[in-house]
């Protein structure tokens, strides 16, 4: 019994610590947009680009993005920077034969749920958008 309350213990304070890590994008009252890790929002990291991660889209491309996204379901844009940046990763998914499957679940969180054929959606999106283009 002890163990259990000894591992509960650990898992709650390993959660409350991650809670406050967070990969969000802040803007710098005196600069432009940068990453979680500071640099500009423009530049991605080598393994985004080997994997074929796009870099975050400008404010133009994010509405049209935001736009496309909400018509293959409308519940996905409620939290932008969350669709986003499952955009942005489903980029690596594209060529794959479960495409369509993986945007389901890359674009299902919280209260929203995606379907396989919201997913083809999405993904016939990005490609007619060529966001995917890193």
């Amino acid at each position: 019994m002890r163990a259990r309350t000894a591992i509960a213990a650990i898992t709650a304070a390993l959660a409350i610590t991650l809670v406050g890590c967070s990969s969000d994008s802040k803007t710098d009252a005196a600069g432009p947009k940068t990453s979680a890790r500071g640099k500009p929002s423009a530049d991605i990291s080598a393994a985004e680009k080997t994997t074929g991660i796009p870099p975050e889209p400008t404010p133009v491309k994010r509405v049209e993005l935001l736009r496309a996204l909400a018509a293959a379901n409308p519940g996905i844009v409620k939290y932008e920077d969350k669709a986003i940046d499952a955009a942005r990763n489903q980029c690596s998914a594209l060529d794959s034969d479960k495409a369509d499957w993986a945007a389901s679940q890359r674009f299902t969180y919280k209260d929203v749920t995606t379907t396989e054929a919201q997913g083809k959606q999405i993904n016939e999106a990005l490609k007619g958008l060529d966001f995917c283009k890193v």
